[in-house]
């Protein structure tokens, strides 16, 4: 089986590069993690493939080593998002912010560009003293949706989803969740696996900000665990 999703021609309206999204309303992304007993930390790479297992996108972290050692999970990032041909199509970042479920000041906000230099969206942290929630904006900062996760980010169950809503937080309309790789895997490396699942007719640029919301709740719930 070819392990590479073949790319879809230009769509007028389509940022070039995300034609492939426009055809799917499910994305896995994995993040790969090395052994990390010495507790190294290093720039974190993804991979995003469609639901046959065919890589869709590649996604790497630009950071230096004294950010990632000293600020962790919390260190601010930019990730780049390449096509099968090495071709940036995405970027995604971060700014430095302290994060306290007690402080409204220390909220986590991440930019999406598409392609790089073009804003089409953003994800931006609402307080709540327990449950993490997200808006999602387009290129105006006018908000679209919602992500609302569950209790401290924690769940009982092996799955851990977060709820795409709509702004009257009535309908839902996907998720993004992180699923159980295994005890070993989440004891001993930074691996995490994620679904995101979206409507097949959502926005197209709001289908990228969602692949960015991703990488944020990521940065935000799972890595400081491992």
């Amino acid at each position: 089986m070819n392990m590479y999703a073949v790319p879809s021609p230009g769509i007028p309206g389509c940022p070039p590069g995300l034609e492939y999204l426009t055809q799917v309303g499910k994305v896995q992304v994995t993040l790969n993690g090395a052994i990390s007993l010495i507790g190294f930390e290093s720039n974190n790479k993804y991979e995003v493939r469609n639901v046959m297992g065919q890589n869709v996108f590649y996604a790497v972290e630009e950071n230096d080593c004294l950010s990632r050692q000293c600020c962790g999970p919390l260190r601010s990032f930019t990730i780049h998002i390449l096509d099968n041909f090495g071709q940036e199509i995405i970027t995604v970042t971060r700014p430095l912010k302290c994060m306290s479920c007690f402080f409204p000041c220390c909220l986590q906000e991440l930019e999406v560009q598409a392609p790089p230099g073009n804003t089409v969206g953003y994800v931006i942290q609402q307080w709540h003293p327990f449950s993490p929630k997200f808006i999602v904006a387009n290129e105006h900062n006018e908000p679209v949706l919602k992500i609302h996760g569950p209790f401290c980010g924690w769940s009982c169950l092996p799955d851990v989803d977060f709820e795409i809503l709509t702004m009257d937080e009535i309908s839902k309309i996907g998720k993004i969740s992180k699923q159980w790789t295994g005890l070993l895997r989440e004891a001993f490396t930074d691996s995490d696996n994620f679904g995101i699942q979206f409507p097949m007719d959502l926005d197209v640029k709001i289908k990228a900000v969602m692949i960015g919301a991703c990488f944020l709740i990521d940065f935000m719930f799972f890595e400081s665990t491992n």
